[in-house]
């Protein structure tokens, strides 16, 4: 799967200049991601290997929550409230109800987030002037690939994937465009 619009170069430039606020928004990205996959987990209990693997996706997130809030408190930062993702909110409207679909539609929602994720992490990764940070960045992206691709295996179950993939990637594309630019993971 790839996205069909690029992360604008701006956003690179105002994420750096205001890199503590990305920090707090990728914390609570993080601790959502954590708690989507025990949400998923939740929803649908009997898709043949989905617990499992959302417990453990779970587990990874909260693990990547730990080392972002460990920097932060390097850098003084209060995780503070979470003031929302209009991003994450714009994509979740697009979900369907009915309960097949609401599954395959859920499952893609999650694997564009991971993939615009996985793209603006290698983008820090990439441009951070810490080397450390810039380790810690594309390390992360990593993770992200292979969070997309968890949700992606279990969504090619799902009748009318092909179909509901390309609407799900136009619709985001949409999104990047509409949206504008905030020093946040999305």
């Amino acid at each position: 799967m790839r996205l069909l619009c690029d992360t604008a170069r701006e956003w690179v430039a105002l994420a750096l200049r205001r890199f503590d606020e990305v920090l707090v928004d990728h914390a609570h990205c993080e601790k959502k991601a954590a708690a989507h996959a025990l949400s998923m987990l939740a929803a649908f209990p009997t898709v043949a290997g989905l617990p499992r693997a959302m417990a453990r996706l779970a587990r990874e997130e909260a693990g990547h929550l730990a080392q972002v809030l460990s920097v932060m408190e390097k850098r003084g930062l209060p995780l503070g409230r979470d003031p929302g993702d209009p991003y994450v909110q714009g994509l979740q409207a697009l979900v369907r109800q009915p309960a097949r679909e609401r599954l395959l539609d859920r499952l893609l929602v999650s694997a564009l987030i991971e993939a615009r994720s996985e793209e603006r992490l290698a983008l820090l990764g990439a441009n951070l002037p810490d080397p450390e940070m810039r380790r810690f960045y594309s390390r992360l992206a990593d993770a992200e690939s292979g969070h997309r691709e968890l949700f992606l295996r279990f969504a090619r179950r799902c009748e009318g994937f092909e179909a509901r993939l390309g609407q799900m990637l136009r619709a985001e594309a949409s999104l990047i465009r509409e949206l504008p630019l905030r020093p946040a993971i999305h």
